[in-house]
This record gives structure tokens, sequence and C-alpha cells, in this order.
């Protein structure tokens, strides 16, 4: 028994030290606390994430004590977080290479090196030009048809039915992205098998980064591996000339892939690693968050009459507007100047992704403190979209705040600068058709009130927001 209270004591005072030792002096200047020896606070902050709140409540209660810029020590960092317009602009421009992003050791195992969130300065630019022509609202309208009848064909299966909006926004999305990256059809076995890794690899992300069998990470790593295998197949098939198909895979394939995966650098071609880490980066990026702004969106206009009832009006003036009887054309898509609004709103009220992490790249000085090469930085998006001088009565749903010009670093729904959200288009299109036909077809009322999140970095209502849906 003394022998285990020794080790134990030595083990807490080694600790200590070596937290000590670990600290960096300049940050005794910066308010706040690092917490227990080892872990820090990332418990308390692991735990905020299933706070009806979110993450905002770990930020909201140390900025009432420490003021709008502090320091803790979370997932295995020295961390300062901050809000405000001023260090939104210094942190998401980089100016003049101040920071890059900072993303947590399981992400960065998981996207792999080459993925565009990995990458800095003129690497980023180049990476983000090459995957960014089929995210195009050019690149885009090839793919509209499909997105329009596979919403009329989900939302055929909802009439007085039950429906977790959260699953089927989720299928929807998963379905649009399998389809655009690599022609998968709407149902069949590679539908599944990429469904189900796919979500298995989105689980691991807030996950610790232990990678022992049986934990979320290791799970995550295996089925990361598997995917890639499924990469790989399709990709040999098409340069066999077998199931040659005008999607993305099939756009950066022609355009700038090497017969060599490791060959030499070419700034208008990709390597396999590069293409298949940034096509499972452009999956992560653009399934979990606009699956929650679908199902956020839904459920604020649900809780909110009128803005239904005039998002209805928008909707039902455009379908009455065709004398055909047709279906949405994409001209129609690209003309719902209400349904932005109420894209941003619902981005601005739920603040899907509640923070942004980013690494300083050189010493600099924000808010009177200085903030030396190497810290995280995380910028807290949730206070600045809940800014009351900057958005008045801000827990009301008001899509009518986007009327006029918003101040620039006031909104961030899609981030802002060189790493604004390059599937910004896409998203838009497929809330925007998804919305069109359940407006127009349905009305619903919510099973259950409940306001708790996912503990996931993508905040989601945590039961999925349940309802029953009726024929108008």
């Amino acid at each position: 028994m003394l022998t285990l209270v020794a080790l134990v004591s030595l083990f807490i005072f080694s600790a200590l030290l070596l937290q000590k030792w670990s600290a960096p002096k300049t940050m005794d200047k910066i308010p706040g606390n690092l917490g227990w020896p080892i872990v820090g606070e990332s418990f308390s902050f692991l735990s905020s994430f299933s706070n009806p709140a979110g993450i905002f409540s770990f930020m909201h209660d140390r900025q009432q004590r420490y003021g709008k810029v502090f320091k803790s020590y979370v997932l295995g960092r020295f961390t300062v977080f901050m809000t405000g317009r001023e260090a939104g602009k210094i942190l998401l421009t980089g100016k003049d290479g101040l920071v890059s992003l900072n993303l947590f050791y399981t992400g960065k195992q998981v996207l792999g090196p080459t993925s565009l969130l990995q990458q800095t300065g003129e690497a980023h630019k180049r990476l983000r030009r090459l995957i960014g022509e089929p995210l195009s609202m050019d690149g885009l309208k090839k793919y509209f048809p499909f997105i329009n009848s596979l919403a009329v064909e989900i939302l055929d299966q909802w009439c007085g039915r039950r429906v977790l909006v959260l699953e089927e926004a989720s299928t929807f999305t998963l379905k649009v992205i399998g389809h655009m990256i690599m022609s998968l059809e709407p149902s069949g076995e590679d539908q599944e098998k990429f469904r189900g890794n796919f979500k298995i690899i989105s689980s691991c992300f807030a996950s610790l980064p232990f990678k022992i069998p049986g934990t979320a990470f290791y799970r995550g790593i295996k089925a990361r591996d598997r995917m890639y295998a499924m990469f790989d197949s399709t990709i040999a098939q098409r340069r066999n000339g077998e199931g040659l198909q005008q999607d993305f895979l099939g756009s950066l394939l022609k355009k700038h892939s090497k017969e060599n995966s490791e060959g030499a650098d070419d700034d208008n071609k990709l390597t396999d690693k590069q293409l298949k880490d940034n096509i499972l980066t452009l999956l992560v990026a653009g399934h979990d968050t606009t699956t929650a702004a679908l199902t956020w969106l839904i459920k604020f206009l649900g809780e909110n009459p009128a803005a239904l009832e005039r998002l209805r009006e928008e909707h039902q003036k455009i379908q009455s507007s065709r004398e055909d009887g047709s279906s949405l054309t994409w001209s129609e898509v690209n003309n719902m100047p209400y349904t932005l609004k109420v894209i941003n709103e619902t981005l601005r009220r739920a603040t899907i992704l509640p923070w942004f992490s980013r690494k300083a790249a050189q010493d600099f000085d924000i808010d009177g403190y200085k903030i030396e090469k190497g810290w995280s930085v995380n910028l807290d998006v949730v206070s600045i979209h809940h800014d009351p001088e900057m958005f008045p009565n801000p827990e009301k749903f008001d899509p009518s705040r986007f009327d006029e010009p918003i101040k620039p670093f006031s909104f961030l729904g899609f981030g802002s600068g060189p790493r604004m959200c390059p599937g910004i288009n896409l998203a838009k299109l497929e809330i925007c058709v998804f919305i069109h036909h359940l407006v127009c077809r349905y009305k619903w009322s919510p099973l259950e009130k409940e306001d708790s999140v996912q503990p996931t970095l993508v905040r989601m209502p945590k039961n999925k927001y349940p309802i029953v849906v009726e024929s108008l």
C-alpha cells in the first residue's frame, strides 16, 4: 500500500515538474488557469461539448472570470482563447503569415499530411486552386439535376412519418457527395460501405488520441484505410479506362493526376496521395457542416412560424411561376434571396463550428498580449455571433438581420479569409434545393423539445430533431 502511495506521489510530483517546465514563461502574463497536471482543463473542455450551449459554456465561464483573452491547457496544448472582430481579422486573414491552421492530432492523422487543411502559404493556395474548380458554381451546375431528384426522392418518404431530421439530412448530404466524387449510386453495396466507413471516420475527430484497438481513434484510422482502398480501386479502374465518369475524381484525374504517386512536383498536378487526402478532407468538411446546418435550419423554422411563412411564400411564388408544372430549375435556385438570409441566420444562431483553431507562425501582439510562435490560438466564434452590439437580442432567430450588409468579421458562418470554406457554394445549393421541396409540400411539428447538442466538433442536436410530417 505504501509502495502504491509512493508511486502515485512520484507520478504527481513528476507531472507537476513536467508541466512547470513545459509551460511558456511568457504565458504567465496572460490570465487564465492551466488546470491539472498533464490533462489541464481537457475534461472540462470535452464535457462542455454535451452542454446545451456547447463549447460556448467553457468559453463564456472563463471570459467572465478572465476577460476576452485567456489561457488554458487542453488536449495536450497550451492554448490562448480569444474573441472579437479584431481577433477574427488577425487570425482568419493570416496577414503576413501570422498564423496557420491548427488541427488536433487526431485530425492530422486521419486526414493525412497532404490535406488542404494542413498546407500553408503558397502550397495551400496551389492546392486550393487545383481542387476548387469542381466546387465553383459552373462546376456544380452539372450536379444540380441529381441533387434535385435526390431531395424529391428522400422527401417522398416523409409524409405521415416520424422523421429524425439529422439522419435524413446526413443521408442526403452523404449521397450527394458520394455521387459528386465517385459517381456512387444512391443505393447499393458501394454506397453502404462508403457511408459506413465515413460515419466511423467522422465520429473519431473529437476522440482522445490513443491508437489502441477498441478506441474511436483506432476505428477511425482503420475506416480511413478502408476508404482509401476504395479510392485506390476506383482510381486504378479509371486509369484502365473502366467506368469513366464526369465526376470530381474524374476531373482531378484528367487534369492533375500523375502515374507515379510520388513523382516530382508539378504545379498543375496532384499525386495519388494528395488526391486521397483531399477527397477525404472535402468529405469531412462538406458532410458534417451541411448536415448540421440543414437540421438546425429546419428546427429554427419550426420554432419561428413567421420566418417559415415568409420563406414558404418565396418558394411557392417560384413554384407558381412555372406554367408546365416542371421541377426546380438552375436559374430559380440561384434566385432565393430570403432563403440565403435564413441560411446565414441559421449559421449565426447555431454556430455549428464554435471556434477556429490557429497556430502562431511568428510572434505577434493582440489585445495587449504577446503571442509567441508555436502557440495554439483559438477564436471563439459563438461570442462573436452572439454579440448584442452587432446582433440585438442575439438569441432570437431573425433572418432580417441580413437585410443590410454585415460588418466584416462579425459573421463567420463560412469562415473568412484564405481558408474560407471551399464548399460554400455546394452547401448553399444543397440546402436551397432541399428546403424548396420541403416547404412547398409539408408542414411539421417537433416530437420533443430538447436543446442539448452532441459531443462532436460540429454542433448538432443531440436528439437528432425528431418531427412528424404532414402534407400541406
